[in-house]
């Protein structure tokens, strides 16, 4: 069975982007590449600017990424370990909000990719944790939806489902509140640009294709266009 979360005593922060991609970045590499974690300064500023599996795409520099780390430092939510030649940073995402692993593996994949269905977390959330089915993921968003106001408050909301989706989406509370009623459209950035777009698009691409791929590998048939 899993531990009980520690009791929160504290209120749950307010993280602007940068360090929520930060941290999502750090609990995102410790399950995924163990044996290079924790991360050095410059592995953790790849990670959050990489290209694939991030909604929005970002390009952040070390600066800011060094200042969200003492942020989030302050915050009990990273720690920093000083052995070796570099210093080293590692989250301390489920003691210092307090939740279920479970809950933590989700909250990550909604602030590394953005608002997703609970089909869509369990597929992503393969690397990070095997979810038994889909309700078990619901479970837990429910659990964080409904969460106490002594523990913090809600943690995440379900929005409204968007112009032609069959299911409605997920989103993070964890940088302020998000408006339910807003259906989730990747290409709409007010004031985005015409390339900023297209990057959304192609990293919605690539993802739609990591999707398929999973779902192939998990029945067992082959991918489209393939033998």
């Amino acid at each position: 069975m899993t531990a009980t979360p520690d009791t929160l005593i504290a209120p749950t922060p307010t993280l602007s982007a940068i360090e929520a991609r930060v941290l999502g970045t750090l609990m995102e590499k410790a399950r995924t590449v163990p044996d290079s974690y924790p991360l050095t300064l410059n592995s953790l500023l790849l990670g959050c600017n990489q290209k694939s599996s991030r909604e929005p795409l970002m390009d952040i520099d070390e600066a800011e990424v060094a200042s969200a780390l003492d942020t989030l430092r302050t915050l009990n939510l990273v720690r920093e370990s000083s052995g070796g030649r570099s210093t080293r940073y590692e989250h301390n995402f489920q003691r210092g909000i307090g939740v279920y692993e479970q809950a933590a593996v989700l909250l990550g994949l909604l602030m590394l990719r953005g608002p997703q269905t609970a089909g869509e977390l369990r597929l992503n959330a393969e690397r990070w944790y095997k979810f038994a089915d889909i309700s078990s993921v619901e479970g837990f968003l429910e659990e964080l939806q409904d969460r106490a106001t002594e523990k913090g408050g809600p943690l995440v909301v379900k929005r409204a489902r968007a112009h032609g989706a069959r299911e409605q989406r997920w989103a993070h509370l964890l940088c302020g509140p998000v408006d339910p009623n807003q259906g989730f459209d990747p290409g709409a950035s007010a004031g985005g640009s015409q390339t900023e777009r297209l990057a959304r698009l192609e990293a919605e691409v690539a993802q739609l294709r990591e999707t398929v791929q999973k779902l192939c590998a998990e029945l067992g048939v082959s991918q489209p266009g393939q033998a």
